[in-house]
């Protein structure tokens, strides 16, 4: 049986990336004492790196189901699910000590890779070729899904500094975290200023 890993209420992570709904409680008191369960059973302080790393990328999914919900244009809301999915995996990934890696990937689990990395590429070249444009700083603010869309980059942003720390204190084996979160942020903001120059026409 694949080991799982708590994501919210009653979401366990599966191998390959997939997720499956169980009849659980939430309220399990095991965090009473300030601690938090990783991957195979490990436990540290709430308030460890690893576990503020995976804090923010559950709050940069969050973020993203608020544009999501907000999002004017089905292709937008096809894109930023793509990206929810994706972080499922990076979560699980980052959830997981780096000697527990081999265990992981011998359980089937999914890692962060250069193709996922790829994708968002591919969803920045179709915004920049519909010749989106800013001109100085960008304002957040011109409708709700733009705004969205900007917090979801910031939020992003953060993910990115929390995992930076990780790769600073040589805890991240797999540098292609770093540079996913700095992929989606990229294609975060240009789908915020496509959502600005739709509201203006």
């Amino acid at each position: 049986m694949k080991v799982g890993l708590r994501l919210g209420l009653g979401l366990r992570l599966r191998g390959g990336g997939k997720v499956k709904c169980t009849r659980m409680s939430i309220v399990t008191k095991t965090g009473d004492d300030g601690s938090t369960g990783l991957m195979y059973n490990r436990r540290v302080a709430k308030c460890h790196p690893r576990v503020e790393a995976c804090g923010a990328v559950d709050e940069l999914n969050a973020a993203l189901g608020l544009a999501r919900a907000s999002a004017r244009q089905s292709d937008v809301g096809d894109r930023l699910l793509e990206m929810q999915k994706a972080l499922v995996i990076l979560m699980g990934e980052l959830a997981t000590q780096p000697d527990d890696l081999p265990r992981y990937a011998q359980d089937g689990f999914s890692t962060v890779s250069p193709e996922m990395t790829a994708q968002l590429d591919r969803v920045a070249k179709e915004i920049e070729a519909q010749n989106i444009t800013c001109k100085g700083w960008a304002t957040p603010g011109a409708n709700l899904s733009a705004a969205s869309l900007d917090m979801a980059r910031a939020v992003c942003r953060r993910a990115e500094r929390r995992v930076c720390a990780l790769r600073e204190n040589k805890q991240l084996p797999n540098g292609e975290i770093l540079v996913f979160l700095n992929r989606m942020s990229d294609a975060l903001w240009l789908l915020a200023r496509r959502a600005e120059g739709q509201a203006q026409t």
